[in-house]
C-alpha cells in the first residue's frame, strides 16, 4: 500500500515545504517520462500477461491490507523521481466554522481536526450545485492544504460506510497499510449495507452524485492542481490500497472511485493530444513563413507550450497508467459482479473517449475475456462497451483481430439464457454485420437465423433486424438519397416478399409465418404494410408461384394485417408492455383505415381465386376480423359486400373441413350486426344459405329413413350438409329452423338399428346439443312459460338418454363425443342453474341417475386411465399424434371432475379419481390435484372419506387378483404405500386442524381390515390385515395421545380375532410401531443419533408455522363453489426414504400438543418418557451451532416430501402459506449451484 507521507519525507517538508513530495508523487511523479521510453510502461501497452490465467480469482483480490506498498515499491524501484510543485505552506484560515471536530482516536485521545462529514452529506444530499462544492473545497485546500486534502480523504472514507477518520496525528506517522488497517477494525460490517448499495430514498441517488463529484474535481482541477503532484498522487495511492482491501465496502466504493477518476483523466488527456496537436500545427505555419513574416518570440512561446503540453501529458499518462496498473488489473476479475461491471464500463469508456491510445488489442482483450463472466450484468456491460465500438466504422479496421479471436463467443451468446444479453448480442453482431463486410460467415448466420421465432419478442426482433440487413436490406434496401424511391417500387417490394418467402419455405425452421412477421414488424414494418404488392402477388395469373408459396403468402397476408389491425404479437410471444401510446394508437387506427380501404375490393376475388383451396380460403375469410366494417357504409362500398356475400355462400357450400366452416360462419357473425345498415341485406343472404342447407339436409334425411343402405356419395353429402348446420348453428341462432325434430329422428335412428354410418352421427349430436343450449337463451328470461320450460326438459332429457347409449357405441369417436356433450348438458342443468336469483328455472334442473353416473365413471375408466405411455420428443408425427389423444383424454377427465365438484355427480364417485393420483401423476396430476383441492374446500370429512374408500377399492381390487398370501410383496402393493403417502402428505403440517379426521381415517380403516375374519378355529390372518400397513403412512400425521388411543382400539379389536401366541401378524406389527413413541430411543434412527437436538432446533419454527396455519384455517370459508387456487407445480422429484421427516413431524406435533395444553390421555407418560428432550435448552448446543445443525437438517431433509407437503399446504390452506425452512433451504441450494456454473 503506498503511504500518504512517509517518515522521511515528513522532517523535509517540514523545513522545506516546497520540496516536499509524497511516495506516489516519488513514485510516479516523474514516471511518464520515463515510462514513455518503455513500451511495457506507456499506458497505450499495459501489461499483456493474463492474470486471470496466472493467478486464481480468489488469489487475484489480494486480500492482505499490506499489499499495497508493495505496489509502491514497485513504482519507487522504477521510476525517477519528479520535482515538486506544491505551493508553499500559509497560515490556516478558516472558511467556515468546523463542526464536530472532536473525533476519538485509536488510543483514546481526543484531537481537533477538521470536519469529515461536510462534503459527504452535501454529496449525499445531491441539492447542491457539485462545481459549486468542488470550488469550495478548492478554497479551502489552498488555504490550508493538510486540512483540505484530510477533508477530501475522509470524504471518501465515508463514502465507504466507515464511521472511523483519518487524523492529522495518523497522516503523519502512519503508513497507508496502517490506516487501512486501523479504519478496517474500526468498520461495522453488521448491516452489510453501505452507501452504494444502501436501500432507502436517501441512498437512491448517491452513487450518481458520488460519480459527479470526482468528475467535477478532475475538470476543475484540470489547469491547477491536477499537476501538483501532492493532492492527485495521494489520492490514487489512497484509492488503490482501498481496493486492495478485504472489505467489500472499501473495495467497491475505491473501485467505482478510481475507475471514474481514470475516465476524467482520459478526457483531460485527449483534450491535451488536442492542444499539443494544435499547438504543432501552429508551429509549423509559423516556421514555414518567408524570413521576414516570420516572429521569433511567436516560435519561442509555442515551443515553450509544446513543452508543457508535453509535460501535462506525461504526469496525465503516469497517474493513468498508475491506476491502471494498480487499480483495473486486478479488479476486472474481482469476486463481486458489481466491481467487474464497472472496471468493464469504464474501460469501454476510455476506449471511446481515446481511441487513439485505448484502441488496440491489449486494451480489447480485457473485455473479451469477461465474455465469459457467469454474471449476467457484466456480460451485458462488456456488450455494451463493445456496440460503442462497432457502431463507429472508422474504428473497425482496428477491430479485426479482435473479432476474429472472439467472434465465435460473441455468436454463442445468441442463445445466452438471459433475455437481455442476448439481445445486446444480436445488436453487436448486427453492428458487425454492418460495418464489417465478410466478417460473419454463413455458419454463423446460419446460428442466429433460428432465433428469429423466439418466444421473447425482443430477442426475436433483434434477429428480424439481423435477418433484415442480412437478407432482405443488401437487394431492397438502399443508402442513398437518390435511390430511396426506389425502395418504394413495386419491384424492390416483390423482390422483398420473393426473399422472405424464400427464407421461410427453405429454412424449414416453423410452420407459421405470424411469427416471422411479428420478428420483422419493427424493422421492416412498412414493407410488410405494403398489402398493394402482396395482393398483386397473389393475384396475378403468372406469378410463377407454388401451391406452398401461395399458402404463405396468404399467411404473410393475414398476419401482416392482424399486427397492423391490433397491435400485439401472435398468442405465445411476450412483449413486456402494457399498452399502446397515444401516437402508435393513432398509426393503428390509421392503417385500418388504409387496409380495409384497400382490401374490401379485393378479398372477393381472392376468394375467388383460391374457393377450391380449404387452406388458403380459411385466413382469407379470417381479414374480416380486422376490417373497420363501418366503410362498407361510409364509402358506399355496398356492392363489393354483394360481391363478398356470393363468395362466402359459394365457399360454405363447396367445403365440408371446420376450419373453413368455422372461418366462414364467424365472418357471417361479423356482418350480421344490427347496428350496421346493410344488416338486412346480410342477414337476407344468411337466410338463403340456411335455406339452402336446410334443404338440402332435409331430403337427404328422408332417402335415409326410408332406404337401409347409402352409397359413399350420399353419405359424405348428408354428413357435410351436417357438418356445416352445426357450424353455423354454432355461431348463429337456427332455431325457427326447426332443425331438433328431424336430428333426433336421425339419431333414434342410429341408436335402434346402428345402420347411420358414424360420420353422421358426429355432427348430428353436436347439431342437437347446440339446439338445446339456442332454446335454453330463449326460455332464461322471466317471461319463459311453464310449458316451455317442461318442453326443454323433455328435450334435454331425451338427448342425454341417446348421449348415454352413444357411450356404449363401437366407434370411439362417437363414444367421446357423445361423453363431452353430455359432460356439458349436465352441468349447464346442474343445481347451480337456479343460482343467481334464477329459482324460476329449478324445473330444468336434472340431476342424473345412479346409472347414468355409473357409465360415466366407467367410460373414464376405459377411455381416460389407460396404461401411461411416455411421449417422444414431439417431432415425429407419432409423437403429435400422441400429444394430441393425451390432450383429449385430459378434456375427458376435467369435465368428470367439474361434474363431481358442482354437485351433479356423487362425491363418492371421486374415490375413480384419486385411486389414480400416483399411477398417472405425469399426465393428469394437476387435475386430479385440483379436484382434491376443491373437495377438500366443499366438505373435509366427506373428503377424508374419500380418500380412505380409494385405498380400499384399490385394496380389494389387488385381493381379488392376488389372494391374500404375499400381498404386501406386490409391486401393486408397494404403488398403493406411495399412493397412501401421498394421500398422508395431502393433509399438510396442520395436525390440530385434522386431528379428528386422522383419527377418524385410522379407526374405518382398523375396521375394514378387520371386517373379514378367518374361519373359526383358524390362526390364519384375515385377508384384510395389510390394509393396516397402509394405514401406518398416516400415522405421523396423529398426536402421540391419539395414537395410545388408537392403539388401545388396535387391542380391543384383536380380541376378537384367534392369533398364535408369540407369532405376531406382520401387518399388525408394522402398524403398531409406527402408533409407538419412538423419539427417546435410538431404535427409531437407524444411524443411532438421537433426534432431540434437530426436534428442538425445528420445533418452534414448526410451532410458529402450525399457529399461523390454525389463524388461516379460522378464516377460511369453504364454499360450495370455491375460486380457482394458483396453479402450482406438478413434478415429482426422486423419491428417497420419509422416515426421517415422518419422525421429526411425529415429535414435532407431539410437542405442539404438549405445549398448548391438552391434558389427555398419556400426557403424563410423555413428560416422563424422556425430559431431556423438553428441559435442554437450545444455546446449550454452544454459539453458532443451532444455525449449523439447523441448514444440515434443512439438506438432510426429503426433497419429494418437502415438494408435495408445500402442494399440499396450498391444497388444504388455499391462499396465504406460509414457507417451510425446507423451502429455503432449497431455495439457498439451487442459488448456490446456479452461481458456480462455469462458462
Amino acid at each position: 500500500m503506498a503511504t500518504l507521507r512517509s517518515s522521511s519525507s515528513q522532517s523535509h517538508s517540514s523545513s522545506s515545504p516546497s520540496s516536499g513530495s509524497s511516495p506516489l508523487r516519488r513514485a510516479v511523479g516523474t514516471g511518464p517520462r520515463s515510462m514513455s521510453a518503455s513500451s511495457s510502461s506507456s499506458v497505450a501497452v499495459p501489461c499483456d500477461d493474463r492474470d486471470s490465467d496466472q493467478t486464481s480469482e480468489g488469489d487475484s483480490e489480494s486480500l492482505s491490507a499490506g499489499e499495497g506498498s508493495d505496489f509502491e515499491d514497485n513504482l519507487r524501484r522504477n521510476v525517477k523521481k519528479r520535482a515538486a510543485k506544491r505551493p508553499l505552506k500559509t497560515t490556516p484560515v478558516a472558511k467556515r466554522p468546523k463542526k464536530g471536530s472532536q473525533m476519538v482516536r485509536a488510543h483514546g485521545q481526543k484531537e481537533s481536526e477538521p470536519p469529515a462529514s461536510d462534503l459527504f452529506e452535501a454529496v449525499k444530499a445531491a441539492k447542491s450545485d457539485m462545481q459549486s462544492l468542488v470550488d469550495e473545497w478548492l478554497d479551502s485546500y489552498k488555504q490550508d492544504q493538510d486540512a483540505g486534502f484530510l477533508e477530501l480523504i475522509n470524504f471518501f472514507i465515508r463514502s465507504c460506510g466507515c464511521k472511523g477518520t483519518v487524523t492529522p496525528e495518523m497522516f503523519k506517522k502512519m503508513s497507508n497499510s496502517e490506516i487501512i488497517q486501523q479504519l478496517t477494525e474500526q468498520f461495522n460490517e453488521d448491516s452489510g449495507d453501505y452507501p452504494l448499495i444502501a436501500p432507502g430514498p436517501s441512498w437512491k441517488k448517491f452513487q450518481g452524485s458520488f460519480c459527479e463529484f470526482v468528475r467535477t474535481l478532475v475538470y476543475r482541477c484540470q489547469y491547477s492542481l491536477l499537476y501538483d503532484g501532492f493532492p492527485m498522487d495521494n489520492l490514487i495511492s489512497l484509492l488503490t490500497g482501498l481496493s486492495d482491501s478485504q472489505v467489500r465496502a472499501f473495495r467497491h466504493t475505491s473501485t467505482l472511485a478510481a475507475m471514474k477518476l481514470m475516465t476524467s483523466l482520459v478526457r483531460v488527456a485527449f483534450q491535451l493530444s488536442l492542444h499539443k496537436d494544435n499547438n504543432q500545427r501552429q508551429y509549423e505555419t509559423e516556421r514555414n513563413k518567408g524570413p521576414g513574416q516570420r516572429a521569433p518570440e511567436r516560435l519561442e512561446s509555442l515551443l515553450e507550450k509544446r513543452k508543457e503540453l508535453r509535460e501535462h501529458q506525461e504526469e496525465i499518462e503516469g497517474m493513468m497508467n498508475a491506476l491502471f496498473r494498480g487499480v483495473f488489473v486486478h479488479r476486472y476479475r474481482d469476486v463481486l459482479p458489481e466491481i467487474r461491471a464497472i472496471c468493464i464500463e469504464e474501460i469501454g469508456s476510455w476506449i471511446q473517449s481515446y481511441s487513439t491510445s485505448f484502441l488496440t488489442d491489449s486494451y480489447l482483450k480485457y473485455i473479451g475475456w469477461t465474455l465469459h463472466d457467469k454474471h449476467r450484468e457484466v456480460r451485458l456491460k462488456c456488450l455494451k462497451a463493445l456496440k460503442g465500438l462497432y457502431g463507429n466504422r472508422d474504428w473497425t479496421a482496428r477491430l479485426e483481430l479482435f473479432t476474429s479471436r472472439f467472434k465465435d463467443r460473441l455468436v454463442s451468446m445468441v442463445m445466452d439464457r438471459e433475455y437481455d444479453v442476448a439481445v445486446e448480442a444480436v445488436r453487436l453482431l448486427t453492428l458487425i454485420l454492418k460495418n464489417m463486410e465478410g466478417m460473419l460467415t454463413e455458419a454463423d448466420c446460419e446460428s442466429i437465423y433460428p432465433v428469429v421465432y423466439a418466444s421473447n419478442r425482443a430477442l426475436a426482433s433483434a434477429v428480424g433486424e439481423f435477418l433484415y440487413w442480412k437478407l432482405f436490406c443488401p437487394e431492397c434496401e438502399t443508402r442513398t438519397v437518390g435511390e430511396r424511391e426506389r425502395r418504394r417500387s413495386p419491384r424492390s417490394q416483390r423482390t422483398f416478399f420473393h426473399l422472405l418467402l424464400s427464407f421461410f419455405v427453405e429454412s424449414e425452421l416453423h410452420y407459421h409465418a405470424a411469427y416471422l412477421v411479428d420478428s420483422l414488424w419493427d424493422c421492416a414494418g412498412p414493407q410488410l404494410k405494403d398489402w398493394e404488392s402482396l395482393t398483386s402477388l397473389l393475384l396475378e395469373k403468372d406469378q410463377n408461384l407454388g401451391d406452398v408459396q401461395e399458402s404463405t403468402l396468404t399467411e404473410i397476408l393475414v398476419s401482416s394485417v392482424r399486427q397492423a389491425s391490433e397491435g400485439h404479437p401472435p398468442v405465445g410471444r411476450v412483449t413486456g408492455r402494457k399498452g399502446l401510446t397515444p401516437k402508435e394508437r393513432k398509426i393503428q387506427a390509421d392503417d385500418k383505415v388504409k387496409l380495409t380501404e384497400h382490401l374490401i375490393p379485393l378479398l372477393p376475388q381472392l376468394l375467388a381465386k383460391f374457393s377450391a383451396d380449404a387452406e388458403k380460403v380459411a385466413p382469407l375469410l379470417q381479414l374480416l376480423n380486422y376490417f373497420d366494417l363501418n366503410i362498407y357504409c361510409t364509402r358506399r362500398l355496398e356492392k363489393h359486400l354483394e360481391l363478398l356475400l356470393q363468395q362466402l355462400q359459394e365457399v360454405v357450400v363447396k367445403h365440408a373441413e371446420p376450419a373453413v366452416l368455422e372461418a366462414g360462419a364467424h365472418a357471417l357473425y361479423l356482418l350480421c350486426n344490427p347496428e350496421f345498415t346493410f344488416f338486412s341485406r346480410v342477414d337476407f343472404a344468411r337466410s338463403q344459405l340456411v335455406d339452402l342447407l336446410t334443404d338440402r339436409f332435409q331430403q337427404e334425411l328422408e332417402e335415409l329413413l326410408q332406404c337401409s343402405f347409402l352409397d359413399e356419395d350420399e353419405v359424405y353429402s348428408l354428413a357435410a350438409t351436417l357438418k356445416r348446420l352445426s357450424a353455423f348453428y354454432n355461431a348463429h341462432d337456427l332455431t325457427r329452423w326447426e332443425l331438433y325434430e328431424p336430428c333426433y329422428r336421425l339419431l333414434r335412428k342410429a341408436v335402434d338399428t346402428g345402420e347411420v354410418p358414424h360420420q353422421v352421427i358426429l355432427p348430428a349430436l353436436t347439431l342437437v346439443y347446440f339446439s338445446i343450449l339456442w332454446t335454453l337463451t330463449h326460455v332464461s328470461g322471466s317471461d319463459a312459460s311453464q310449458k316451455q320450460l317442461l318442453n326443454l326438459k323433455g328435450r334435454m332429457v331425451a338427448f342425454c338418454e341417446l348421449c348415454q347409449n352413444c357411450l356404449s357405441d363401437v366407434d370411439p369417436e362417437i363414444q367421446e363425443q357423445a361423453f363431452v356433450l353430455l359432460s356439458d348438458l349436465l352441468l349447464i342443468f346442474g343445481p347451480q342453474m337456479i343460482v343467481g336469483g334464477r329459482e324460476f328455472l329449478r324445473p330444468l334442473v336434472f340431476i342424473p341417475e345412479a346409472t347414468l353416473q355409473s357409465e360415466l365413471a366407467s367410460f373414464l375408466m376405459d377411455h381416460v386411465f389407460i396404461q401411461p405411455g411416455g411421449l417422444g420428443s414431439g417431432h415425429s408425427q407419432e409423437d403429435h399424434l400422441q400429444i394430441e389423444q393425451l390432450h383429449q383424454r385430459r378434456r375427458l377427465l376435467a369435465g368428470f371432475c367439474k361434474l363431481l365438484l358442482y354437485g351433479v355427480l356423487e362425491m363418492d364417485a371421486a374415490s375413480d379419481v384419486f385411486k389414480h393420483y400416483n399411477k398417472f401423476y405425469n399426465d393428469y396430476g394437476d387435475i386430479i390435484k385440483e379436484t382434491l383441492t376443491r373437495a377438500r374446500q366443499i366438505d373435509r370429512s366427506h373428503c377424508s372419506r374419500i380418500l380412505l374408500l380409494s385405498l380400499k377399492q384399490l385394496y380389494t381390487e389387488l385381493l381379488q387378483e392376488q389372494g391374500p398370501q404375499g400381498l404386501n410383496e406386490l409391486p401393486a402393493f408397494i404403488e398403493m404405500r406411495d399412493l397412501a403417502r401421498r394421500f398422508a402428505l395431502s393433509f399438510g403440517p396442520q395436525q390440530l386442524q385434522n386431528r379428528d379426521l386422522v383419527v377418524m381415517l385410522h379407526k374405518e380403516g382398523i375396521r375394514f381390515s378387520l371386517s373379514e375374519l378367518p374361519p373359526a378355529g383358524s390362526s390364519s390372518q384375515p385377508p384384510n390385515l395389510a390394509f393396516l400397513e397402509l394405514l401406518s403412512e398416516f400415522s405421523p400425521r396423529l398426536f402421540h395421545q391419539d395414537k395410545q388411543l388408537l392403539l388401545s382400539y388396535l387391542e380391543k379389536c384383536l380380541q376378537r380375532v384367534c392369533q398364535a401366541p408369540g407369532h405376531p401378524w406382520g401387518p399388525v406389527t408394522t402398524y403398531c410401531q409406527s402408533l409407538s413413541p419412538v423419539e427417546s430411543t435410538a431404535e427409531a434412527n437407524p444411524q443411532g443419533y438421537p433426534r432431540s437436538k434437530k426436534r428442538r432446533i425445528e420445533g418452534p419454527s414448526r410451532r410458529h408455522r402450525e399457529d399461523i396455519s390454525a389463524s388461516q384455517e379460522e378464516s377460511l370459508q369453504l364454499n360450495s363453489i370455491p375460486p380457482t387456487p394458483t396453479l402450482t407445480s406438478t413434478a415429482v422429484k426422486s423419491r428417497q426414504p420419509l422416515g426421517g421427516l415422518e419422525e421429526m413431524e411425529e415429535g414435532g406435533g407431539s410437542e405442539l400438543a404438549f405445549t398448548q395444553g391438552q391434558p389427555l390421555l398419556g400426557a403424563q407418560r410423555l413428560r416422563s418418557s424422556s425430559p431431556q428432550h423438553f428441559q435442554t435448552p437450545l444455546n446449550s448446543l454452544g454459539p453458532g451451532l443451532g444455525s449449523r445443525l439447523t441448514r444440515l437438517s434443512l439438506m438432510e431433509e426429503d426433497e419429494e416430501e418437502v415438494e408435495i407437503q408445500n402442494d399440499s399446504s396450498e391444497e388444504w390452506q388455499g391462499t396465504g402459506k406460509q414457507s417451510s425452512p425446507s423451502e429455503h433451504g432449497l431455495d439457498l441450494l439451487d442459488f448456490t449451484e446456479l452461481n458456480t456454473e462455469d462458462f
